[in-house]
Parts: structure tokens; sequence; C-alpha cells
């Protein structure tokens, strides 16, 4: 591997599952500090707020902040400021992140009038009658953006439906085409590394998803790292389109990938 100057990480699955460290974990972000090498933690978790993940990774012994995060509500907002300002925003979510949606024109999925249907993480707020509200806004001319395209994620209790599927579906039936802001957007990794301040082919992605994490990263100019840890199915490993860069047991192997520097 070539010189590496920023790691990117992903949190759900690679740090952490159902929030609690995957092992060897904390050691390696340690690592990661010691060795000065600066990081961002990239998510398109949307059940918490940056600063709330920040807090509950640094009570399970990770040294980081909420600086360190990057978040797909993040993105959206950035996202949504640039291409739809003053937008009525309906937002399809599980979890309150209003916070880091701060200036963005949020209305109930009930609202009269909707510009932008803004779909995040999925949870039991995405019932039918609220995907048809979706649906209907999105006959009348709003615009879909999305902050993910996965269709699953790992937690403590297996495999769990997330916003991609509703995504596919709402695309499908209202004949329009999702706006992707968080992962795999090559704009949201642009976004990380200008925040970095280097270059793609001098960062490495660490994550658990082949196709959004890993191969999205690679397309986008950085060096991918597939861990087979949280939602890591050999299945998908050997029906992706291409092969991921490198693959590592779990996070705890980083240090040794990177040169032990």
């Amino acid at each position: 591997m070539g010189r590496v100057r920023a790691v990117l990480l992903d949190i759900d699955g690679v740090l952490t599952v159902s929030w609690q460290p995957v092992a060897g974990a904390v050691a390696a972000v340690e690592w990661l500090r010691e060795s000065g090498l600066p990081l961002a933690l990239v998510t398109n978790t949307t059940s918490r707020t940056r600063q709330s993940m920040a807090g509950t990774l640094r009570a399970a012994g990770f040294p980081v902040t909420g600086d360190d995060i990057v978040t797909a509500p993040a993105a959206a907002a950035g996202y949504l400021r640039e291409c739809y300002p003053g937008a009525r925003c309906a937002l399809l979510n599980s979890g309150d992140i209003s916070t880091d949606l701060a200036g963005i024109t949020l209305v109930g999925l009930d609202a009269p009038a909707v510009d932008v249907v803004l779909v995040g993480g999925a949870g039991p707020e995405f019932s039918y009658d609220a995907l048809n509200q979706a649906f209907r806004h999105l006959q009348a001319g709003a615009r879909l953006v999305a902050m993910s395209r996965a269709l699953y994620w790992q937690t403590s209790a297996g495999l769990q439906l997330d916003s991609g599927a509703f995504v596919a579906g709402l695309e499908q039936a209202a004949h329009t085409q999702a706006e992707v802001v968080g992962k795999p957007a090559a704009a949201f990794f642009a976004a990380v590394l200008a925040r970095l301040g280097v270059a793609a082919a001098d960062a490495v992605m660490v994550g658990d998803d082949i196709e959004v994490d890993v191969l999205a990263a690679q397309r986008a100019g950085l060096t991918g790292v597939l861990v087979r840890t949280g939602k890591y199915q050999a299945s998908t490993h050997a029906a992706a389109a291409t092969p991921p860069d490198h693959v590592l047991g779990s996070i705890a192997e980083l240090p040794a990938l990177l040169g032990h520097r």
C-alpha cells in the first residue's frame, strides 16, 4: 500500500454493533490517534445526532469527538441548502436528527405542499400511511432526496431492513430518481476528503458494506478496505462486480495493514 495520509471509518459494523465495540476496535482507533493520521467517522446512521453518537462512542472508550463524525443528515443539510434553498422538506426518518438539519425547513408528511421528500433511516415510522403520503407528494412533483441506499444493517438481533428498500419502491412507483447524499454518493466522499485536506489517492476507507462503503470509495479514488464484521456476507463479497483493495478480519488488523507507523 502506498502512503496513507487519512483514514475514513464506517461506525456501525466496523467500530460497533448495536453500539457495543467490535473486539479490538478501540485499540485500533487509539493507534490511529497516536500515529497522527487524520481520521473521519463517516456514517449513514440517521437515528442519532453527531454529538449523541460521539458521546456513546466515548463512553465505550473511543477517543473521538462530534467533530470527527460526518453523517448523512449533515451532508443532506448542506445539499438541500445549496440545491433547494428554502424548500419545504418532509422528513421520513426513524429518530430525531433535527439538530443536524439546522437551517432546513421541515414540514410534516401531512403538509398540503411539499418540495422535497427527505428519506433517512428506516424504522417503525415507515408505515404504509407515511410511505403513501410520500408517494403522493412525489406524484405532485416533489423531489426525492435519500440519505442512503443501504438495504439493511447489522444489529445484535441480526440483519434489519433499512431505507434503501423503501427508496427503491418509491422510485419505481413515482417514476422518479432519488438524489442520494450519503454513502455511496461520490460527492459525500469528496466532501469528507476536502474537510480532511487530502487527495483521494492518499486516503483509505474502511467499511463492512462492500457496495456502499468500499467499492463506492474505490470508484471515488480511495483505497477500499472491507472488514468481515457487521453486515459483511461472504455471498455479497463473492458476487461483487469488482474486488475490494484489501480484506481484513476486523478493524483490529488495520494497524498491521497500514504498517504500524
